[in-house]
């Protein structure tokens, strides 16, 4: 340094050497803004998919970033209100109003204020037929006429949700304009509540996300929950909620639109480390780690102009994908870095940002000692220790079958279970991941309830039986009590006579067995549950259509997206829903219930219940259940009218 103030006072003395020091200072964060880039793309590169993902989402939350969406909504509003109206007073056509796309609840509640609920009614009612008749006119493929998607996509396209609930409100409050302003109301309390506590409260779980992807290889979606694992998301939406009042205080004034925009910059990154703070603690931390760094951090932001053009010549499509995603990751290298200054310093409350294995991973003892358990089921697996000879550990491995639970099989059964509760956090002691049991607040949850739910677990063949009759008879329950209460009428439903629907107990089991290997994924779980079951209705129907020379039990034909009318979208969806309901929760309930009973009292009722099963099967080979309500579907399906007698599961 010496030498470098000799050469400044020989060319011009004092002011050149502060130029000169100004200038290497302007050099250097030049510098520090590029290296925080690179380490952000770097952050990113790592991260791609669970970093777009959290800015996406936080975009159609309108959260942050929804600029980027702005292509998907484009629309010319007045045209579409004009239209509207003119079709009010009778001089339009409709045709704008029979797809999705045309008509908002916003638009159908406008008229309204205009108009009376009745006039509003018909115009729904009007179009909703309208896009019935038009969708009849296509692909069968895609019914409007019967079904709860069929009635969805009706209801959406018409915008008659909004005008029924008017209608309710008013019928029960005497006045239109009172059902009007309720409803309004209650529109305004839910989108409040939502953006309190998911708008307001993104932007935290999206940094957590961020800054745990500063040093860690992976990221996982559960880390969208981590503010309710930890048991904080209403202190962090309160530090949030504060903030904004703070802001919006401030912006009254037209200095503190700018300044304390910069000031309040980091308490989202500061509740997202801890959201266990006080919303005050939180924002004057900010304001003080900011101090002296807001023009820096308005520069910073405006190094990014160049991708903001290119994302606006794109129409947000590039700020969706990389954009986004870029500034968020650099910026969280720039909370890293201000943060590091702050504990320097000492300043006030610093000593509260007290996560720092976000910022350096633990030293191997360390991890050893608190991840003792973990590593100890891990080299059981590898070891195979934990494993089942023979053709046992054959089915018990790709099937989760118990032949026999023996003394063998029920220690094999705890070590599975033992394995499958430290699953998740064997990430965590390879260093892959956040440790979560370094975090100062309790996040992993230990409760008797969760592990008595262990979805992992295998099944005997008893328990499989007992799952298979269980979930049979409750099909049968649940489509002849539609019945009743629809129609007020006793319906045996079903090919068989007894109280039972084997492809319900059928799809249960093959769901419990063949897909026994996805049970640790719930979203492939969900996806490969609807293409079994599925394709089991679709063959079931199939097979039993040609053996009994046409006869059918069932008929989709009319409903949302259906296929030769023997399986449909929304009971593909009623599959994957119950599929995941049966592996997540009902089956351990049941096989925790078995459990309580002796093994061999439930082998005789279980065997007994095959014996009457198998002598149901065999008579109604000979004489099937046909009849009124069950196998008079086709000429129901060919009315437009909704008939008394319509039976669809």
């Amino acid at each position: 340094m010496p030498p470098i103030y000799c050469t400044c006072i020989k060319s011009g003395g004092k002011r050149q050497l502060r130029v000169f020091y100004g200038t290497c200072r302007l050099k250097e964060k030049m510098i520090i803004r590029k290296q925080m880039k690179k380490q952000g793309r770097k952050s990113l590169k790592k991260h791609y998919i669970i970093f777009v993902a959290a800015c996406l989402i936080s975009a159609f939350l309108a959260a942050e970033f929804s600029g980027s969406l702005d292509f998907l909504t484009a629309r010319n509003y007045e045209q579409t209100y004009t239209q509207i109206k003119s079709d009010l007073i009778g001089e339009g056509d409709f045709k704008i109003k029979t797809t999705v796309k045309s008509v908002s609840w916003e638009d159908v509640i406008r008229i309204m204020a205009e108009r009376d609920t009745e006039t509003g009614k018909e115009l729904s009612e009007q179009v909703r037929e309208n896009a019935v008749e038009h969708a009849e006119n296509g692909n069968p493929m895609f019914g409007r006429t019967r079904g709860v998607f069929s009635h969805i996509v009706n209801q959406i396209s018409s915008g008659s949700f909004v005008v029924t609930a008017v209608a309710a409100i008013s019928s029960i409050t005497g006045s239109e304009n009172l059902g009007i302003l309720i409803l309004i109301l209650l529109g305004a309390l839910g989108l409040l509540t939502f953006w309190f506590f998911v708008q307001n409260t993104f932007a935290v779980v999206m940094r957590r996300l961020f800054l745990e992807g500063l040093g860690y290889e992976r990221v996982t979606a559960q880390r969208f929950l981590f503010l309710l694992r930890i048991r904080k998301w209403m202190k962090a939406a309160w530090i949030m909620f504060v903030k904004y009042i703070f802001y919006s205080l401030w912006c009254l004034t037209i200095v503190g639109i700018a300044v304390k925009r910069y000031s309040y910059f980091l308490v989202p990154y500061i509740a997202a480390e801890n959201p266990d703070m006080k919303a005050c603690q939180a924002i004057t931390l900010s304001r003080k780690m900011m101090k002296g760094h807001k023009w820096e951090c308005f520069v910073f932001e405006l190094s990014f102009i160049g991708w903001e053009i290119l994302g606006f010549v794109t129409v947000g499509i590039l700020n969706i994908f990389y954009t986004n995603p870029y500034k968020t990751a650099a910026f969280t290298q720039y909370y890293a870095k201000l943060r590091a200054e702050a504990l320097e310093k000492h300043l006030p409350d610093a000593d509260l940002l007290y996560d720092r294995y976000l910022y350096e991973k633990p030293a191997g003892q360390a991890m050893e000692a608190k991840y003792a358990d973990v590593f100890a089921a891990m080299e059981n697996a590898k070891t195979g220790q934990d494993s089942m000879p023979g053709w046992r550990g054959f089915l018990a491995r790709n099937f989760g079958i118990l032949f026999l639970p023996r003394e063998q099989e029920r220690e094999y059964e705890k070590r599975q279970a033992e394995f499958v509760r430290l699953y998740e956090l064997i990430d965590d002691a390879e260093g892959k991941a956040y440790p979560v049991r370094f975090y100062p607040l309790p996040e992993e949850s230990r409760r008797k309830l969760v592990q008595s739910m262990n979805y992992m677990r295998h099944y005997s063949i008893s328990s499989l039986i007992a799952i298979f009759f269980g979930l049979s008879i409750f099909g049968w329950l649940w489509e002849v009590g539609i019945g009743l209460v629809t129609y007020g009428e006793f319906i045996n439903r079903g090919a068989l006579h007894g109280p039972w629907l084997p492809i319900y107990g059928s799809g249960a089991v093959l769901i419990l067995t063949v897909l026994n290997r996805l049970r640790s994924n719930p979203a492939l779980e969900f996806t490969a549950a609807i293409i079994l079951c599925g394709f089991l209705e679709y063959m079931t129907s199939l097979v039993m259509e040609i053996v009994t020379g046409g006869t059918k039990w069932w008929d989709y034909s009319g409903y949302f997206l259906n296929l030769n009318g023997r399986i449909c979208a929304e009971g593909l969806l009623v599959f994957g829903i119950g599929g995941l309901a049966i592996v997540y929760v009902a089956a351990p309930v049941i096989d925790n219930l078995l459990a309580r009973f002796d093994r061999k009292k439930i082998r005789v009722i279980c065997i007994a219940l095959l014996i009457l099963f198998l002598a149901d099967v065999a008579y109604s080979q000979v004489h099937p259940n046909v009849g009124k309500g069950v196998t008079d579907i086709k000429a129901e399906t060919r009315s437009r009218e909704y008939p008394k007698n319509e039976y669809t599961f």
